[in-house]
């Protein structure tokens, strides 16, 4: 497994809708198994293939892996929760109650902002080992999920805002990028 790059917004390959996948094979395992290391190396709790320049629908995400204060030290093969990978999802079904959390990306290092989704999804994949699956999820999955499939249709979660809230976003993470481009230099793609 190796660490891949990540993708900053505003960079072209976030904004592309992603290509479905015809198969799960080797190659693709690998890209998924690449993109878990990654994912928990940020840190993070999902990424979604365009953010490592790929642009296929893809996702990978983990909810339940150790996210306290002192596990940020941990090494990578014991921040694993729960990893699901996610090939062509799709959202089925998705609930009119809404829920607020307060979302990050690493494409959009350092910033937040509270989105409003539905609570509960219910989303049709094909797994890791390339069987069809569903899933229904709420809360956090949920939030997850939806975030992740956003990226596969070129939408980021500062696309949810009002343009005032999302152009400020945007000047802060310009102002970011520019003070942390030396530590980014190996990890991200400008």
């Amino acid at each position: 497994m190796s660490i891949m790059p990540i993708y900053i917004a505003p960079h072209s390959v976030l904004k592309k809708v992603a290509e479905p996948i015809e198969a799960v094979n080797d190659e693709l395992k690998k890209l998924m198994d690449d993109m878990l290391e990654t994912m928990y190396n940020a840190p993070g709790i999902g990424l979604a293939a365009p953010q490592v320049g790929v642009s296929k629908r893809l996702l990978v995400l983990d909810v339940e892996q150790p996210r306290g204060p002192d596990d940020e030290d941990l090494p990578l093969e014991k921040r694993r929760g729960k990893p699901i990978c996610f090939v062509n999802p799709e959202v089925l079904w998705s609930s009119d109650e809404p829920n607020v959390y307060d979302e990050g990306c690493l494409s959009l290092p350092g910033q937040f902002a509270e989105i409003e989704r539905p609570k509960k999804v219910r989303v049709k994949f094909v797994n890791y080992e390339g069987k069809q699956e569903e899933i229904e999820a709420d809360g956090l999955l949920a939030t997850c999920l939806q975030h992740e499939i956003d990226h596969l249709d070129g939408v980021l979660f500062v696309d949810h805002l009002s343009q005032i809230k999302r152009n400020m976003i945007m000047r802060r993470l310009k102002k970011w990028t520019k003070e942390n481009a030396e530590d980014l230099a190996d990890t991200h793609i400008l």
